[in-house]
């Protein structure tokens, strides 16, 4: 076997391979096994349907000239069932009709005989790196969608450090835990912190607000779906396999939901809507909400078992008011990030201005106080109750407000690919406005 790198992808695959001839079984069996994380034989397409319902499989190796039925009806059968794994076909026969068949049955790759272990390998890795870059992919547009925090999980007060021993604590564990506080003291920062800490760090962590979600919507965006022409849309559990899902908002999810979900807390398996074949979940729940669950299940707006389930761990995040001595850390990290972000010069954190920030309280938390600093660095100063000793007034303010709105009518229109429609529904502006804005900074 030559020594070329495969990369990790290959390292932390299971694959199934499916060949009625013992020889080849063996072969691809000797080629794989020390470069791969699990491998698994199947004499038959009988066996392997077994297998495959019995654990997941990253990628199966199928001969297509199989007793009783060719690899690609058995892939073709499976696919109505609900199959999730990519297929790497195998056949001697690399004629058109062949090729088309594969394609409308969704196999990922050819290998013609005869082949060398290289190719194989190769095979393999191509086939790992689709696979991820499709998942991370979707998790990425989740991800933009959710407009999900990048900041750090800050504060060194005595509320923050309880927080933070709690999770250096629990990280290792698999354990649900349920993120309790009002709305803006971080809830699923402190989540993005357990999952960094945890072993799972390395693999995705998914966050998903409840109530963004249209009701009719959730169950396809968690569970996914067998779709039309037995296509296999895999949901948010299946995506974020391996990782943590962070399930905000919990409160809002709908009755029948709520019902599966329990069933996917309990088994740690999850049957996409459509399909026959449940999928066994390697995954971490975390969750949230800024309401009093125990007055919603006493209400019956949420099921006592669910909540019990989730709530074996709860970590309730203090609101900003009780750890008021963190605020310098935060207004100075949120004036770094947004000075450099805006392009626009920061504003200066006086003992005055920190002071008057320190005996505010806060209603909406972490989330105003962001909010406060990015609208002052826009504006050039801070509101008359928070203001100190220097400012910046009159018409350099009035100027940069004016370049932050163009860079960020000009960002959005290359984010919409320069349709103006697009851009003003994304902005909540008239065509019209963006139309005269562009055509001024042209001239």
């Amino acid at each position: 076997m030559d020594g070329k790198d495969y990369g990790s992808d290959l390292a932390g695959a299971s694959i199934l391979v499916i060949d009625d001839e013992p020889g080849m079984r063996n072969f691809l069996y000797k080629t794989l096994q020390p470069r791969v994380k699990r491998i698994e034989l199947a004499g038959s397409a009988e066996e392997a349907s077994t297998k495959l319902d019995e654990s997941h499989f990253d990628v199966v190796i199928l001969d297509n000239v199989m007793p009783r039925k060719t690899g690609l009806e058995w892939v073709t059968e499976q696919r109505k069932l609900g199959f999730l794994a990519d297929t790497i076909l195998i056949t001697a026969y690399a004629d058109l009709e062949t090729a088309i068949a594969a394609l409308r049955a969704g196999v990922s790759d050819f290998v013609l005989k005869p082949f060398r272990a290289n190719q194989i390998l190769g095979a393999v890795a191509r086939t790992l790196d689709r696979k991820y870059l499709r998942r991370d992919n979707t998790l990425l547009r989740h991800e933009l969608n959710a407009e999900a925090q990048g900041s750090k999980l800050l504060g060194t007060s005595e509320p923050m450090a309880e927080v933070r021993t709690m999770l250096k604590k629990l990280a290792p564990l698999p354990t649900p835990v349920l993120f309790t506080g009002a709305s803006g003291t971080g809830k699923e920062l402190a989540a993005r912190h357990l999952h960094q800490l945890s072993d799972r760090a390395g693999r995705p962590f998914v966050a998903v607000n409840c109530a963004a979600i249209s009701p009719d919507h959730i169950a396809q965006e968690l569970f996914g779906v067998n779709g039309p022409g037995d296509e296999m849309k895999p949901g948010l559990f299946l995506l974020a396999d391996g990782g943590t899902l962070f399930l905000d908002e919990i409160a809002q999810m709908p009755d029948q939901v709520q019902a599966a979900l329990l069933r996917v807390l309990e088994d740690q398996r999850v049957r996409p809507i459509g399909a026959e074949r449940e999928f066994p979940l390697n995954l971490r729940f975390l969750f949230a909400t800024n309401t009093a669950l125990e007055e919603e299940v006493g209400q019956g707006r949420f099921r006592a078992d669910l909540y019990h389930r989730m709530n074996v761990v709860r970590i309730h995040m203090p609101p900003l008011k009780d750890r008021s001595e963190d605020i310098t850390e935060l207004a100075a990290l949120f004036m770094q990030q947004f000075s450099a972000t805006l392009g626009l010069p920061a504003l200066d954190l006086s003992g005055e201005t920190l002071l008057k920030m320190r005996r505010y309280d806060w209603p909406g938390n972490v989330r105003e106080l962001k909010n406060l600093v990015e609208r002052s660095v826009i504006l050039g100063d801070f509101p008359a109750e928070f203001a100190g000793d220097t400012r910046v007034t009159g018409a350099r303010a009035i100027e940069n407000l004016e370049q932050v709105m163009q860079r960020h009518i000009l960002h959005v229109l290359d984010l919409c690919e320069g349709n103006r429609a697009e851009a003003a529904r994304r902005l909540g502006v008239s065509r019209k406005t963006i139309d005269r804005r562009v055509t001024a900074w042209e001239g």
